[in-house]
């Protein structure tokens, strides 16, 4: 199919260059090299488009299809200590559905945004969920997921090999690394935030969903004990689970369906961005006063 959309291409370009001669005066110089090199480029463009490419587009709304189930995290401006947290899963059919809320989630001291150590702020933007831990015992997740005891740290000094990560040792790795024990009730159950995988120092470390003390945090996201049970529960590594942090975060939604092959609204939309582009190439074929 995608033949015909080539020769229908080319007819088109053929009668653009047909045009801009009938139109140019006798006396009109020819087109020049440039000229001519710009016109292939943009047939070579388009015809990459077509048959998919190293020029085609990508796809939007990439993140949201990439995962079977996303928390969506929002509140009304970047700067609020408070937001509303919803865990969406996608069915069979691709609709995305609420499953868990809405409930009331704590920020960070200083809301959200940027993510940076010893700075009390939530990181915006949408990241993995990945390592479950708790005080307690695993509640049923299908996350893999550790029983946190005295030796059980998140690493958080910047200078350290192994920051961002969770390290068993008796002593802390230094700097304002987290005993996940001894933090208390509110790593009773959690499961990281996966926004500094590179583990960039000073782009902030031991960002977790967990439960809350009602009071904001230093840059996680906290729920009330039974809505976070709850989400350990729901959360299947299988579908690649997400959170989104933002302000005014709409619910995710059906990605538009694509042609499996390059015809169709494909081969029009290519067509009629040429249309869009014929005038443009007529003028520069024009004879100029």
């Amino acid at each position: 199919m995608w033949q015909v959309g080539l020769v229908v291409l080319a007819s088109v370009v053929a009668l653009a260059a047909g045009a801009g001669q009938a139109f140019a005066a006798p006396t009109s110089p020819a087109p020049t090299p440039e000229s001519e090199g710009g016109v292939t480029s943009l047939i070579d463009g388009l015809l990459k488009n077509l048959q998919g490419g190293p020029g085609a587009q990508s796809t939007p709304g990439k993140t949201a299809e990439e995962t079977g189930q996303m928390i969506v995290v929002t509140a009304p401006v970047a700067s609020s200590q408070t937001a509303t947290l919803t865990a969406f899963e996608k069915d069979e059919a691709g609709k995305w559905k609420p499953v868990i809320g809405p409930t009331k989630a704590m920020l960070g001291e200083k809301g959200m945004g940027k993510a940076q150590d010893n700075v009390p702020r939530t990181p915006q933007g949408t990241f993995p969920l990945d390592q479950a831990f708790g005080r307690k015992d695993n509640p049923g997740t299908k996350m893999p997921y550790f029983k946190a005891d005295a030796q059980d740290w998140w690493d958080s000094d910047p200078k350290s090999p192994t920051y961002n990560t969770h390290v068993e040792q008796a002593k802390s790795p230094g700097g304002d690394s987290e005993n996940l024990y001894k933090a208390g009730p509110v790593y009773d159950y959690a499961v990281n935030i996966a926004h500094n995988p590179e583990r960039v120092p000073g782009d902030a470390s031991a960002m977790f969903l967990h439960v809350t003390n009602e009071k904001p945090t230093e840059g996680c996201v906290a729920i009330e004990r039974e809505k976070m049970v709850d989400v350990l529960k729901w959360l299947d590594p299988a579908k690649k689970p997400k959170i989104t942090v933002g302000v005014n975060v709409d619910a995710p939604k059906e990605a538009p369906k694509a042609e499996t092959s390059p015809n169709g609204d494909v081969l029009g939309g290519l067509l009629g961005n040429l249309a869009a582009l014929i005038p443009d190439t007529l003028k520069g074929m024009l004879p100029t006063s």
